[in-house]
Formats: structure tokens, C-alpha cells, sequence
């Protein structure tokens, strides 16, 4: 099924599970999440307060002591997410709702818009909390920290700012 070993950093009962869209060639190849030198996932964590200090992908198992873990929505790796098909998409989809509904973490943060929109048959999407539940799961949509993003490091950091804060102050 999938060109990698990449595996999910999950358990039951964390606070937020982040979740990517696929893999990269880079994290295929070392068979960490976010592994490409030019992802600002784990810079953004630490900058975010998710970690008390900046991990290396290949620590991405200490993210579990912080409340948090990853997933992805799609497992096939391709140099850019917008060369998945729909169809893979809405797969993903339907997968990481089961695997949500399992573990039930607190958050599902979705990295990407426009996955979001096209693994949930979304139309209009805002940045931040949604509408809807998965179980008890919360769902917020947060940019992805891709290098190819063109949004700013500030910006990406105050969006995953508000969730880490939303986290903290209900419990």
C-alpha cells in the first residue's frame, strides 16, 4: 500500500493529532514525518509552545510526551501534495475519520485547506476551529508548514498559537 515506513506517532487520548497530507519524497526516504530541511513543522511547534524544545524529525517519537502525535491523510509520497488525485483525497478522508473516532484525541489538526476541503467534501473553510466533530474530536484546519507555503513562519506560528492556547485554557 504504501512506498515508505513512515508510521503514525499516535496514541489514545492525546491533546492534538496533527494531521499531513502525504509524504514528501524527503520523509519517504528517512522515514520521518516532515523530514524535508525546508518543513517548518517542528520549528513551528516549538515556536507555537507545542515543545519545550525545537525535535529533529528523527525525534519525532518525544512528541507523544507533549500530548501530541501525526498522521496523514494520504500515504503515497509525491514531490507536491496537488499531485494526488480526489479520489485518494476522500480515501484519506474516510481512513483518518476511523482512526480519529479510535484514539479520540482532543484536536485533529488538519494541515492544508485545500486537503481539508477536498478529503471532506468542504466548500468554505476558514483557518482555525470547524464546525464539526469527529466523536468528541474537534476539528481545526491549520497551514501547512510546507516550504512551499508562501505564508510567513510568523504566520504560520500564530495559527498553530491560537490552538495550542484553546488547548491551555479549556483544560
Amino acid at each position: 500500500m504504501s512506498e515508505h515506513n513512515i508510521t503514525d506517532i499516535i496514541a489514545s487520548g492525546l491533546d492534538v493529532l496533527f494531521c499531513g497530507i502525504n509524504p514528501g519524497h524527503s520523509t519517504a526516504h528517512t522515514g520521518y514525518h516532515f523530514a524535508h530541511p525546508g518543513n517548518r513543522f517542528w520549528k513551528v511547534l516549538y515556536l507555537a509552545g507545542f515543545t519545550h524544545q525545537q525535535l529533529k524529525p528523527e525525534e519525532e517519537q518525544r512528541l507523544l510526551e507533549t500530548g501530541c502525535g501525526i498522521t496523514m491523510l494520504v500515504e503515497r509520497p509525491t514531490v507536491q501534495a496537488n499531485q494526488l488525485a480526489a479520489e485518494e483525497l476522500r480515501d484519506g478522508g474516510a481512513r483518518l475519520t476511523d482512526k480519529v473516532l479510535n484514539y479520540q484525541p482532543r484536536v485533529l489538526a488538519i494541515l492544508g485547506k485545500d486537503a481539508f476541503k477536498r478529503a471532506f467534501n468542504q466548500r468554505k473553510v476558514e483557518w482555525g476551529l470547524q464546525g464539526i466533530f469527529m466523536g468528541k474530536t474537534q476539528v481545526w484546519v491549520l497551514p501547512n508548514p510546507s516550504g512551499l507555503n508562501r505564508a510567513s513562519l510568523e504566520e504560520i506560528v500564530e495559527s498553530y498559537r491560537q490552538l495550542h492556547d484553546a488547548l491551555h485554557k479549556n483544560g
